[in-house]
C-alpha cells in the first residue's frame, strides 16, 4: 500500500502523577502541551507519567492519541465545558486533526514524527475521566460514543512535536477498523464468530484473555469497577 499522511499533530502533551480525587488515588491525566521535540521510547513520551501502572502505561499503552475533531461533538453533548477549550481534556499525549478511530485499524504501523509506532489497542475509559469532567457518567459516555482514543506501542524510538505528520506506513489488518473492535468489546460482546476472528489478531494480552474468557464462560465481564471506580466516603 502507498504511504500516506493521515493527520497533522496539533499538540504533544505530558503530565506528572499527583494525588487525585479519591482516597489513595493518583493520576497524570491533567497533561499539558510541551514545546519543541519530545523523545518517544518504549515506555512513551519523555517526562510523561502514569498514576496507576497496573492499568495505565507500559509498552502496549505507551502513547495515547485522541482526535481533536471529537471536541466539537462533546461540546454539542455536554456544552462549553472549560476542559474542551484546549487539547488534553481526555488525558491524551497526542492531539491531532485529520484522523479518527474510523480511519484506523488494529496493528496499523505509522510514523509519528520520527518514531515508528503500532496501533496496539483502543482506549477503555475509566472513572478518572468522570472525575476530571465532574460528570458522573462521563467514562460511560466516552465508551458508548466510540470517541475513546487509542494507544500505540513504539517500534522505533524517535521524537515528535506539534506540526509533525502522522503517516500510515503499513496496514496488515484492514478488515479490523477500531469501530469493529469497539462493537465487539461493548455491544456484540458474545458474538462467537467475531470473538474467534478477533483471536486471530495480534491482541494485547488483556484483550486476548478477555475474549477467550467470554468464549469459555458465555458471559460478559462486569465493567462497574472500571467505569465507576472506588466509592467515595
Amino acid at each position: 500500500m502507498a504511504v500516506r499522511v493521515l493527520a497533522r499533530i496539533d499538540a504533544v502533551l505530558t503530565g506528572k502523577a499527583v494525588a487525585y480525587t479519591r482516597p489513595d488515588s493518583r493520576s497524570a491525566i491533567a497533561k499539558q502541551p510541551v514545546a519543541g521535540a519530545v523523545a518517544i521510547g518504549a515506555e512513551g513520551l519523555q517526562g510523561d507519567e502514569q498514576g496507576d501502572r497496573r492499568v495505565h502505561g507500559g509498552p502496549d499503552k505507551a502513547v495515547h492519541h485522541y482526535a481533536r475533531e471529537h471536541y466539537v461533538a462533546w461540546r454539542g453533548e455536554i456544552g462549553a465545558h472549560p476542559l474542551l477549550g484546549a487539547p488534553g481534556a481526555f488525558g491524551e499525549n497526542i492531539s491531532s486533526t485529520g484522523v479518527t478511530e474510523a480511519d484506523l485499524c488494529l496493528g496499523d504501523r505509522l510514523r509519528l514524527g520520527s518514531a515508528v509506532v503500532e496501533l496496539a489497542q483502543g482506549r477503555q475509559p475509566c472513572w478518572k475521566l468522570s472525575d476530571r469532567f465532574g460528570i458522573a457518567d462521563m467514562a460511560r459516555r466516552v465508551q458508548d460514543s466510540g470517541r475513546s482514543g487509542w494507544y500505540y506501542r513504539v517500534l522505533e524510538p524517535g521524537t515528535v512535536q506539534a506540526g509533525d505528520d502522522l503517516v500510515l506506513l503499513e496496514r496488515p489488518h484492514p478488515q479490523w477498523p477500531l469501530p469493529r473492535l469497539a462493537e465487539l468489546l461493548y455491544r456484540r460482546t458474545l458474538d462467537r464468530a467475531e470473538l474467534l476472528a478477533a483471536l486471530e489478531l495480534p491482541l494485547v494480552p488483556s484483550w486476548r484473555t478477555l475474549f477467550q474468557r467470554r468464549l469459555e464462560q458465555d458471559r460478559t465481564e462486569a465493567w462497574d469497577n472500571r467505569l465507576s471506580g472506588p466509592s467515595v466516603p
